[in-house]
């Protein structure tokens, strides 16, 4: 079964007590663009993500608010901000990496930096009518010049999700991916 590519470079989900810290009270953000994944969006506004040792400017945010807040890396990112941090899914963050998220009115350090798992998202129809009801994990084949097989790729099954495999820049870059390749999803 063949599922489209979603690439997520470097961003940050914020709590929407951490935005009025970052941008001030009731701050009203602008979208930027939809995202894939329903009713989420980018928005135009931008923080810096720091740790001792570096920082990325203009970092975006992707929002509606969530009940915590995350920065996402890729292992590339992390050498760059000489952090370690784990590779999660999205809101797993015991013993993440600890980083400082700047806006224009201030800044928090929080406990929040991952590097995100590769990982499909999908509605339960298709996961019936694709037979991934149950399964954890698949490999992804990728064709191409730098063909590969991506394992420990996580299924995700929500009725809130956009068919879609999310791999971050490092993964898109080291096989020639750009958003919206497709590439066949391998029951193991």
């Amino acid at each position: 079964m063949k599922v489209s590519v979603g690439i997520s470079n470097r961003h940050v989900h914020l709590k929407k007590a951490t935005a009025d810290i970052l941008f001030g009270n009731d701050y009203q953000f602008t979208k930027k663009n939809d995202i894939n994944q329903p009713n989420q969006y980018a928005t135009l506004e931008t923080v810096t993500v720091k740790t001792p040792k570096n920082e990325f400017k203009n970092v975006r945010i992707i929002l509606p608010f969530r009940d915590y807040d995350q920065v996402e890396i890729s292992k590339s990112d992390a050498y760059y901000l000489g952090v370690n941090p784990p590779i999660r899914q999205s809101g797993d963050l015991n013993n993440s990496e600890i980083i400082t998220i700047i806006g224009p009115k201030g800044q928090v350090t929080t406990q929040g930096c991952i590097i995100a798992d590769r990982h499909i998202h999908i509605l339960p129809k298709q996961a019936k009518m694709y037979e991934l009801e149950g399964i954890d994990e698949v490999y992804v084949n990728i064709e191409g010049e730098k063909g590969a097989i991506l394992k420990h790729v996580k299924i995700r099954i929500s009725e809130d999700a956009y068919f879609e495999l999310h791999i971050d820049t490092d993964d898109a870059n080291s096989n020639l991916l750009k958003n919206g390749d497709i590439v066949e999803i391998i029951k193991k």
